[in-house]
């Protein structure tokens, strides 16, 4: 098996976006099917976390807060200051990954969503009062795709034995965000997962055909190199 230059095995990223994709593929084909289990799984998950139609106003607010990082105009605020410093820098073939993998999910998720066309929960106060589809999670792959990215542009800045701690730091607003779809009562379990896979396999699948993982043309250089 071939190693990146920084030690990051290329094998093991494409066992991840396999990984990743073949999650997104067997929970779409569950919800064409309308598979049971993942029927009455969703069920139980949403009686289970739905925190309610007349839950208080500082919850509600709260919930809005920490589902926040999932949307576009987040991504678009946090990456900003990277493509400005990008730019500066002229590393136009490192800002053109970032940006379609950052920007691009917005879409290829709305047209999952349409492609399978799964209702929202019909919570009264969650799901029901929206007219966007469910499937997958848009907070969910945002956010996913907003963590991934980060760690695939930093990933040669880190030093190696701090990297996995990074990792687990990222992976808390990932869980975080996707459950709060679920506390909100706005999309099932299913879609909060397919989410995920989505937005990891799509950072991946960008950064793989864009040369940005590391090591790649479009990947930062590693600590200690200077980059004409």
């Amino acid at each position: 098996m071939s190693i990146r230059p920084d030690g990051v095995e290329r094998g093991r990223v494409a066992l991840v976006l396999a990984a990743s994709c073949t999650v997104v593929v067997l929970l779409g084909v569950g919800v064409l099917a309308r598979f049971g289990p993942q029927l009455r799984l969703d069920a139980a998950a949403g009686t289970a976390f739905y925190a309610g139609n007349d839950r208080p106003g500082w919850l509600n607010a709260l919930l809005q807060a920490v589902t926040a990082p999932g949307l576009t105009v987040f991504r678009a605020v946090v990456y900003l200051p990277v493509l400005a410093w990008l730019a500066l820098r002229r590393w136009w073939s490192t800002l053109l990954w970032v940006s379609a993998a950052v920007l691009l999910i917005g879409p290829v998720t709305s047209g999952l969503k349409e492609a399978f066309g799964r209702p929202r929960p019909q919570y009264s106060g969650g799901g029901a009062r929206l007219a966007s589809l469910s499937f997958p999670s848009g907070h969910s792959s945002g956010i996913a795709t907003l963590v991934t990215v980060a760690l695939i542009l930093a990933w040669p800045l880190l030093a190696p034995a701090a990297r996995r701690w990074w990792v687990l730091m990222g992976a808390v607003p990932v869980v975080v965000v996707g459950l709060s779809r679920l506390w909100l009562g706005v999309h099932y379990l299913t879609d909060v997962v397919s989410g995920w896979a989505l937005g990891i396999a799509w950072s991946l699948a960008v950064a793989w055909a864009l040369g940005g993982l590391p090591g790649g043309r479009a990947a930062l250089p590693r600590r200690g190199w200077v980059r004409a």
